[in-house]
């Protein structure tokens, strides 16, 4: 593989405030950048580029790292249209519903659920998204965990084994048994396939005690813990995920002051869902509030056919300037960077030398238009395919 100069970059954002401006997002203008072998080689601006293999002009467009969706549930069948219909009516959302796509998924032959993966994905990587972690969860047996997640294995490399989604209606009558089905077989097929591990830890669904037991014994098969926590309701979920020193939990819809306080003093990142609210009619987490509190916070799409059937970071991006009080700056940054550190990667979420050459071209002048211009397809190239 040659060497390809990116140029006519009216603006860059690389995510390395030591580059550009110095702002967080360490933008350059006029810019250019080199990748070579799948990797940035080099970055600045388009005056002093030196010679590639390969030129190519994006004619004065803006270029930003790919976005990193570090939560999403692709691995399904069927879809709950008439659902949502019920909620815009008026009802609330509950996690029940995850049932009826559980019943789809077991029924569904492989071929058809490995299409549908590869259909969501070629939709996130047309809006720009360049790394997706997927999750399991619409099995919850042991070989339907198990082949869920081989088949996210064949899209990314940030798979997670999410059969503590809910208590299939199997085991209605025997929480315990199921969780110690979670905890032994099902984890041992599972983990040969799985980097993450995580529990929808929620009224309805799982408590804390029982997370907790779930998420050391993934520990203990070398799986790195994530946690569903506060989307329904206050709870102990965020600080649970804190205390065992989590890369991430996801939602924090529901917080109260202490959960912000664990996560600032934990490092945990806090990763918000916008297209939930959006989807389900509830109130929308506040990035303000957590950002003034020096908590680290990520934007992903929470793809999924109930509570929310978008794979759209920039959908995210504007709802989360919009309803959640977050510059274009900082929607942004959270949609790539933050992204990358709940996922704990280094090599994603930047352009930067050494990251990986994973960028989308913006058919606009600045980043801000990502918010500024919601609802329009915006980017017109990704370089990467989607791991």
């Amino acid at each position: 593989m040659g060497s390809l100069l990116l140029t006519g970059i009216g603006e860059l954002v690389t995510n390395d405030p030591a580059l550009g401006d110095g702002s967080t997002l360490g933008l350059l203008t006029d810019a250019a950048l080199v990748s070579e072998g799948g990797r940035v080689a080099w970055v600045g601006p388009a005056a002093a580029a030196p010679t590639t293999d390969a030129v190519q002009d994006v004619g004065g467009r803006a270029v930003v790292p790919g976005f990193v969706d570090s939560h999403s549930h692709l691995v399904f069948a069927g879809e709950r249209g008439p659902e949502f219909v019920a909620r815009m009516a008026g009802e609330s959302y509950a996690a029940g519903g995850i049932r009826s796509t559980v019943a789809a998924t077991r029924s569904a032959p492989d071929e058809l659920l490995t299409a549908n993966v590869a259909r969501l994905v070629a939709e996130m990587r047309r809006q720009g998204t360049t790394t997706v972690e997927i999750k399991s969860g619409y099995g919850l047996t042991t070989h339907d965990e198990a082949r869920s997640l081989a088949i996210a294995g064949a899209f990314t490399d940030e798979t997670t084994f999410l059969g503590a989604h809910v208590v299939p209606t199997e085991y209605a009558d025997d929480p315990a048994g199921y969780v110690e089905l979670v905890t032994g077989p099902m984890l041992d097929a599972a983990a040969v396939h799985a980097r993450w591990i995580d529990v929808f830890c929620e009224t309805g669904a799982f408590d804390a005690d029982q997370a907790r037991a779930i998420l050391l014994a993934g520990q203990a098969r070398g799986l790195r813990g994530r946690l569903h926590a506060n989307q329904l309701g206050p709870g102990p979920g965020v600080r649970l995920a804190c205390e065992l020193g989590l890369v991430a939990v996801d939602h924090c819809t529901h917080l109260e002051d202490a959960d912000v306080a664990a996560l600032a003093d934990s490092g945990t990142v806090a990763t918000l869902l916008p297209g939930v609210e959006f989807s389900t009619r509830s109130p929308y987490p506040s990035g303000r509030r957590l950002i003034d509190a020096g908590v680290s916070v990520a934007l992903a799409s929470d793809c999924n056919p109930g509570s929310c059937y978008t794979s759209s970071i920039p959908l995210c991006i504007a709802l989360a300037v919009r309803e959640m009080g977050m510059t274009p700056a900082e929607a942004l940054w959270s949609a790539t960077l933050g992204g990358a550190r709940a996922l704990d990667r280094s090599d994603v979420g930047r352009l930067s030398p050494g990251s990986r050459a994973d960028w989308a071209v913006l058919d606009a002048p600045s980043y801000v238009h990502l918010a500024y211009r919601p609802g329009v397809p915006l980017v017109v190239e990704t370089s990467a395919s989607l791991r």
